[in-house]
This record gives structure tokens, sequence and C-alpha cells, in this order.
């Protein structure tokens, strides 16, 4: 049977569980073929994203603290460096094969979205990569001063000896968890044009949710002001953006929607004008009958 006939014949894509169980095993399988190859690519690219990881750091005097002419991190194992590798290669894949395992996730999702939906996510997955970006990008280009904040903690007869796995584990999750928290707005947006969540309830708990911003910069950052912040000021700057964004649509749809002020326990006023009846007139109806 072709595609075409499989559309016509079941336009609403339903499947069995397995039958989605099977898709599912076909498509992340895919996914791992996609991320296989992106891992190569990084390994062909592995010294130039190293340097470009760890030039924050070499940016630092600290660097120099066994060989004053140039940057250096120390291995204290001798699975150190093939860890530090591998972790390189899978970011790189992961990045290189972004597109296509976003794909497969869009293409095991997609049947049981509607129209209105499906152009949503057009617009928004674009922007949710972005804004990941943006994050990603911010949490990289404050590592220099985050780490001269916390290395002036040290003494003054103190060398500092970072090794090169702590390093790696600190870049790749401050840029990660910088990247998801600028997305976090975004499902505010999103929940919102679902109407699960109105502007009401984001105005009722501003407060608290910008405490959870703080409270959130706090514990996924170091210990340090720089960092948390640099994430907790432009989250909190997107929430509010989002807020206003949801404020705008939720009047866009008062005006559209006469009931939509209206309590659900609110009897809703009755329309007394009376309307046209079809057929034939009651009084032609009882003369027939007579």
């Amino acid at each position: 049977m072709t595609e075409r006939a499989r559309r016509r014949d079941n336009p609403e894509a339903r499947m069995p569980l397995m039958d989605h169980l099977r898709e599912l095993r076909n498509r992340l399988f895919k996914v791992m073929i996609a991320l296989t190859l992106g891992c190569v690519v990084g390994y062909l690219v592995y010294d130039q994203v190293w340097d470009f990881l760890k030039a924050p750091y070499c940016s630092l005097p600290e660097s120099e603290a066994v060989d004053s002419e140039g940057c250096s991190l120390i291995v204290t194992g001798p699975f150190d460096a093939f860890f530090v590798a591998f972790k390189v290669w899978l970011f790189v894949g992961a990045l290189v094969s972004a597109p296509f395992w976003m794909y497969q996730l869009w293409a095991f999702v997609a049947p049981a979205l509607h129209t209105r939906e499906k152009r949503y996510a057009y617009i928004f997955a674009p922007l949710a990569a972005l804004l990941f970006a943006l994050g990603a990008a911010l949490a990289y280009y404050i590592t220099s001063y985050a780490l001269t904040m916390l290395f002036g903690f040290l003494p003054e007869d103190a060398l500092t000896f970072l090794t090169i796995g702590q390093y790696l584990d600190y870049m790749v999750i401050m840029m990660v968890m910088f990247g998801v928290g600028f997305v976090l707005p975004l499902l505010v947006v999103l929940l919102n044009l679902a109407g699960v969540l109105p502007h009401a309830t984001l105005a009722k708990w501003r407060r608290v949710i910008i405490f959870c911003a703080f409270l959130v910069a706090a514990i996924i950052t170091p210990a340090e002001p720089i960092s948390m912040l640099a994430l907790a000021v432009p989250l909190v700057l997107l929430f509010e953006l989002a807020e206003l964004f949801a404020f705008l649509n939720d009047r866009r749809r008062r005006r559209e929607d006469p009931y939509a002020d209206l309590d659900d326990d609110e009897i809703s006023q009755l329309d007394e004008t009376p309307s046209p009846l079809d057929g034939p007139d009651v009084g032609e109806q009882s003369g027939k009958r007579t």
C-alpha cells in the first residue's frame, strides 16, 4: 500500500501501542546512527574544539601555575584523557546531529498534533534553538569571570591544580544549564497559547517565579554571584516578556470571545430574540392536519 493510500484510509494516523513502540525503536536507532557519525566528526575536530573550550581558563594567570610558559590542566587517572576526549566527541556529535534527531522527534510527535499546534511548533522550534545557543554563549563568556571570582578565595601560597575532567564537566554543565534556562520562558508562552496557563496565574505568582529563578540559578551555578546573576537576571527578563505575551494574548482572546470573562458557575444571559422557524409555517402545518 502506498503512503497516499495509507493516509486516505487512516487520516488521523492512528496506530496500536505496539506499532508506536516499533516506530519509537526505529527512530531511536536512526538517532543513534546519526549520533555515532556526529561523534566521528567530533573525533576529527577534537583539537580545535578542546582549544575553544579551554580558552576561558587559559586566559587566567592561574592556568600557568604548573607551566609558566602556557596553559596547563592536570590528569589524575589513566582513563581521564579518554573520558575527556569521549565527552568532547559526544558533545560535538550531539550538536552536529541535532537537526536530524530533532526531526526524528518531530516526526514521532507530529501525527498527534493539530494543524494549529504544528504551526506553533514550526515557529517555536528554531526560536528554542536560538535561545539555547544564546544561553550557552553567555555561559561560555562569563566562565573566565566566574573562575576569577572563585580563584580569588585561594590563599597567596596556594597553587591551582585543576584537573582536565573537572574543568570540562564544569564547562558542559554550565553551557547546558544556561541554555535550558533560556528556553524555560518559551514553555510559559506555549502553555499560555494552549490555554493552560493564563496571565492571571502568572501575575499572581510573579514574586514566587522571580524568587525561584534566583534560587534555581544559585543551585545550578557555582558558589559565586557572577554566574548566578548572569543566569537569574536574563531569566527574569525573559519570564517578564513571556508574561507580557500572555497578557496580550489573553486580551486578544477576550475581544474575540464574548464569553471569555464569564465564570464557570455564572449563568449566561439568554437571547430572547425569536429565531425564524425552518420549514413551513406552523399554521399551515395545523391546517393540513385538520
